[in-house]
């Protein structure tokens, strides 16, 4: 789970917010992500990994970005974090190793839960750079990912652990399918471009 970016910031192209309710979510989530990774170079390889854990519903967007991903998938793109083999806090490190030990040249696009405000709440955030897992519960941990994207589950700055619990499944499954709709788009385009 990360912190989430200063309101203003939205006036900017990235990072670019939609309300998970938008009847065009999955397009616009699409073609922005579209923007943000660019074409792949020759021999770089696509990875979705999708960080948080199934023991909190709010944390849970990562892992069920995931697991939908691993539905649909084509194996051009490499899913890491799921509800099965989840990627948190205590395995982050491992992970970032057995990708650079697996992987050529890897596109990492990131995906985490995060809070917000509560007007946000419910904002899908598609950002350029890594994400900073973690920082929205002041955890220390590497920075991922060439883009990110986070969901705003719940609302920032008091008891967040309690708030992550306490976040409706709704709402996180609803997320989680944009998301994953979204990046197996782009990763559908993509692969058609380099095949």
């Amino acid at each position: 789970m990360r912190e989430l970016f200063h309101p203003d910031s939205a006036a900017f192209t990235f990072p670019y917010r939609v309300e998970y309710t938008h009847p065009r979510a999955v397009e616009m989530c699409a073609e922005k992500l579209t923007q943000a990774l660019g074409p792949l170079s020759p021999g770089s390889e696509l990875v979705c990994l999708c960080i948080g854990t199934d023991r909190s519903t709010g944390d849970s967007l990562g892992p069920l970005v995931g697991t939908m991903l691993e539905k649909t998938a084509t194996p051009f793109l490499h899913i890491y974090g799921t509800l099965d083999e989840p990627v948190h806090a205590v395995n982050l490190r491992a992970t970032l190793e057995e990708m650079r030990r697996n992987l050529k040249n890897p596109r990492i696009i990131a995906v985490d839960a995060c809070l917000g405000h509560l007007q946000s709440v419910g904002s899908i955030q598609v950002g350029m750079g890594p994400l900073k897992p973690g920082a929205g519960v002041n955890k220390k941990l590497p920075e991922v990912g060439e883009v990110h994207i986070t969901g705003i589950v719940n609302v920032a700055g008091f008891m967040e652990y309690f708030v992550l619990q306490n976040t409706r499944l709704s709402i996180v499954m609803k997320m989680a399918d944009i998301i994953s709709r979204s990046i197996q788009s782009v990763a559908s385009r993509l692969q058609r471009e380099v095949t």
